[in-house]
């Protein structure tokens, strides 16, 4: 018997009182001239609550992980294993739980991935205590990597099950806000724990934000979302990247994104600019380490307080260039106040990537694909930190840190550049909140843009 697959006008007709689409009408909301749109949906505010939560105990465990294992190595080949094993995962799973993102329900998917991640975490604070062998802090990490691996896809696409079509962007900006929240305040708590109680308290506190999100899950029901009907196989795993192939504007966004992480690794090198270029020490690091948070931080906020983007497509390539121009004034600047706005600019102009670049997958892939597209996503951006911190260390140790820098902000440059001739839909994107999602079993329409 054939399953039916809800087309999205099906999605959307309310059934009961208080879907997501009334609460936004009633409330006289829309995601062009409320700001506070997406916030005034319950299920979204919870989810919203418990990323928070869930962000700010990875940011808490990275820090103390690398301070540990530095601590207890004092080699830096001892830290680039850390990336390596949590972007492993990501590169060998993402696909295949992008394809069960699609085919299974995606908040059990998500609620299974917040266990294994406490589960690890208690594991990483058992080695701490005990102090037992780095190769087990290694395996526990692994562990972080594969169930982060299993839940990130899920995780993405779920809130389009939180938010009507029409205030995706303004939902995409505040989760923008909340993770880079998350990624000023983890790192300062976990900091504070780490010199007063330790890495194995920190990592209790990196448990404890799972059970949160958790928590918080168990409180929401996303709408029902179209299921994947394709058998499985390989072919369905790697559908995904050949969908974001054919459509210019999300490859084009997913390209962009990506480079400029993979290039700029202004943040990778940040210690060796506090030690050895600017000599601010321990306390200044921190304040650069905070610094592209902040920027994002206030980009996000002014992005949702402000009226929507019209030229979306511009909007990103200018954002790119400018994430380049900070990083070459960072990479050359000797003076510590030029360096922090340097750094705040990364930050800010990097949000409005990222705005452009969620909302864009999102909206363009259809609701029986999200999954799998949001694991190609996964595997372009959420490894290319770790990989970009690989690849600057290893251009760092042949050319110096500050030409490296400094390159790779050129080479952002030159991307911006060649995409704009590559994708002329691109340029041509026009407002976020006009793209429509394609009816499942249709490709995405090639030219949501402006004439």
């Amino acid at each position: 018997m054939a399953r039916h697959v809800e087309t999205p006008d099906e999605q959307r007709r309310p059934s009961a009182p208080e879907t997501p689409a009334e609460v936004v009408h009633q409330s006289g909301g829309s995601g062009g001239n409320d700001p506070l749109a997406s916030l005034r949906l319950p299920g979204f505010r919870l989810y919203l609550l418990g990323s928070l939560f869930s962000g700010a105990g990875n940011q808490m465990r990275t820090v103390a992980v690398g301070w540990e294992v530095y601590q207890r190595t004092q080699t830096p080949l001892s830290l680039g294993m850390i990336g390596l094993v949590l972007a492993l995962p990501v590169l060998l799973l993402a696909l295949p739980a992008g394809a069960a993102a699609d085919r299974y329900p995606r908040k059990t998917l998500i609620l299974i991935s917040q266990v294994g991640l406490a589960l690890s975490g208690l594991g990483l604070a058992w080695v701490s205590f005990t102090d037992g062998p780095i190769p087990l802090t290694y395996a526990f990490l692994l562990g972080t990597g594969i169930f982060r691996a299993v839940g990130w896809p899920a995780s993405q696409a779920i809130v389009t099950g939180l938010v009507p079509t029409r205030v995706f962007a303004n939902a995409t900006m505040w989760r923008s806000v909340a993770f880079q929240l998350s990624a000023t305040l983890g790192p300062l708590a976990g900091g504070v724990l780490l010199a007063t109680s330790g890495a194995g308290v920190v990592y209790l506190a990196d448990a404890a934000s799972s059970v949160v999100l958790f928590v918080c899950l168990l409180f929401i029901t996303p709408t029902p979302q179209a299921r994947s009907v394709e058998k499985r196989s390989w072919a369905s795993v790697i559908e995904g990247a050949r969908f974001v192939r054919r459509q210019p504007v999300i490859l084009s966004t997913i390209t962009l994104d990506m480079v400029a992480v993979l290039f700029g690794g202004a943040v990778a090198l940040l210690p060796v600019y506090a030690t050895d270029v600017l000599g601010v020490g321990a306390t200044g690091f921190g304040w650069m380490r905070a610094m592209p948070s902040l920027g994002a931080i206030t980009m996000g906020l002014a992005l949702a307080l402000l009226p929507p983007m019209r030229k979306a497509g511009r909007a990103m390539l200018v954002a790119v260039a400018a994430f380049g121009l900070a990083t070459i004034v960072f990479g050359l600047s000797t003076s510590y106040p030029l360096s922090l706005m340097a750094l705040f600019c990364i930050g800010a102009a990097d949000n409005v990537s990222v705005v452009v670049r969620s909302t864009v997958l999102q909206l363009l892939t259809p609701d029986s694909m999200r999954g799998r597209v949001a694991a190609v996503n996964a595997v372009f951006i959420g490894t290319s930190n770790e990989i970009g911190e690989l690849e600057s260390g290893v251009v760092a140790s042949l050319i110096g840190s500050v030409a490296t820098v400094a390159l790779g902000g050129v080479l952002t440059l030159v991307t911006v550049g060649a995409a704009a001739l590559i994708w002329p839909p691109l340029r041509r994107l026009g407002a976020l909140e006009d793209l429509e999602p394609p009816a499942d079993g249709e490709a995405a329409p090639s030219t949501p843009l402006r004439p």
